[in-house]
C-alpha cells in the first residue's frame, strides 16, 4: 500500500501512541495485551534500512491499536487519556533532545546495530534483545531529561522484566518519534492541522477494516 507524506505521519504517530499504550498496560498489568504488535514496535527500532515507513512495522495492520488510541487523543472524543498525551507530549520532546546530540545519536545507533546482529545473525532470544534495548535507552536516553515518570502498580513497576520492556517500548516511541519528524512531522500540526491528521487516521482505519473483510 502506497502511502501519501500525511499517511506516513500519522503512522509514525500510531506507533508512538502504540507504545505508549503498551507502556501503560505493562505498567498496571505487567503484560501487553497483543505481543504480535509489541514485537512489530520492538523490531521497528532494529530496522535501519526499511524500504518505505508501513514496512518498518510490518504493515499497518500491526498498528490497528496505535491508530485507534491516537485517534481517541486527537479527536473529537471526550475520552482523553491524559497520561498517554503526558507520554507522547514527554517522547517529543526526547526525540528533539537526541537528534540535538549527534554523538549520542550515533553511539545509540551502533548500539542498535549490535542489537540487530545478535537477533538476525546469532538468534539471540527476544528478552535478551529486549533487556538489550533496555539497556540502551537508560544509556543514550534517559540522561537527556527527567525521567518520564510512569503511573503504574509500584509492585509491577519494581519488577525488572517489566520496567526492560517499559524502557525498550520508549525507546520504539523516540525512534517513531524520530521518524515522524523526518517525514515531515511538526509539533503546530496538533493545532493547524488536527482536522487533516484525524481524517488521515479514520482513512487508515477504514482500509484496514477494509482489508479485514476482504480476507474473510
Amino acid at each position: 500500500m502506497a502511502v501519501n507524506p500525511w499517511q506516513q505521519r500519522v503512522i509514525a504517530l500510531a506507533a508512538i501512541a502504540q507504545s505508549i499504550a503498551a507502556v501503560k498496560q505493562l505498567a498496571l498489568r505487567g503484560q501487553v495485551g497483543n505481543e504480535v504488535q509489541r514485537d512489530a514496535l520492538l523490531n521497528s527500532v532494529l530496522d535501519q534500512t526499511p524500504s518505505d515507513v508501513a514496512s518498518i512495522y510490518g504493515g499497518i495492520g500491526n498498528l490497528q491499536l496505535g491508530l485507534q488510541v491516537l485517534l481517541a487523543q486527537i479527536g473529537t472524543t471526550k475520552d482523553k487519556d491524559v497520561d498517554i498525551t503526558r507520554y507522547i507530549i514527554a517522547t517529543l520532546a526526547l526525540a528533539r533532545r537526541l537528534e540535538r546530540k549527534p554523538e549520542s545519536l550515533q553511539a545509540l545507533g551502533q548500539r542498535i546495530q549490535q542489537l540487530a546482529r545478535q537477533q538476525n545473525d546469532f538468534h539471540f532470544d527476544q528478552d535478551t534483545i529486549i533487556t538489550g534495548m533496555a539497556g540502551a535507552y537508560s544509556d543514550f536516553i534517559s540522561p537527556l531529561s527527567q525521567p518520564i515518570r510512569i503511573h503504574g502498580k509500584p509492585t509491577l513497576l519494581q519488577q525488572k522484566p517489566v520496567q526492560d520492556q517499559i524502557r525498550a517500548l520508549l525507546l520504539a516511541a523516540v525512534r517513531s518519534a524520530i521518524l515522524w519528524r523526518q517525514v515531515g512531522g511538526q509539533r503546530r500540526q496538533f493545532i493547524f492541522s488536527r482536522r487533516r491528521m484525524v481524517t488521515t487516521c479514520h482513512d487508515l482505519l477504514r482500509t484496514l477494516s477494509s482489508q479485514s473483510e476482504s480476507s474473510a
